[in-house]
């Protein structure tokens, strides 16, 4: 079977290493609090080079939307020694899903 034509993804290894580079950096000196920031930087660069047939998505999440269930999470992963983690991959990748629409300010006609 060959490729889908609905789906399309443009992104470059350029701008992906910079934004895992810096979605990395603000992780690991903050320890982790500051997590939910990484995680908006890199589904945002996600979204921006992610179209289904023709539409470019759009990330509209916010870190500070995140930041209240992250800091529970984050403090529930330490004290079961990161069991509890099994249950934040789900709802984090929830999280993602439901913050990720179609871009309104992109059509297909816009492209290029």
């Amino acid at each position: 079977m060959g490729k889908s034509k609905a789906f399309y993804f443009d992104g470059g290894a350029a701008t992906y290493v910079g934004t895992a580079i810096l979605a990395w950096l603000i992780t690991f000196f903050t320890a982790g609090i500051l997590y939910p920031y990484s995680v908006v930087l890199y589904q945002r660069w996600r979204a921006k080079h992610t179209y289904i047939n023709g539409y470019r998505l759009i990330f509209v999440g916010s870190a500070w939307a995140l930041f209240g269930n992250w800091i529970k999470w984050f403090f529930l992963i330490i004290i079961t020694f990161g069991i509890y983690s099994f249950w934040v991959i789900p709802r984090i990748t929830k999280w993602k899903t439901e913050n990720t629409d179609f871009d309104p300010a992109w059509t297909p006609d816009s492209a290029f």
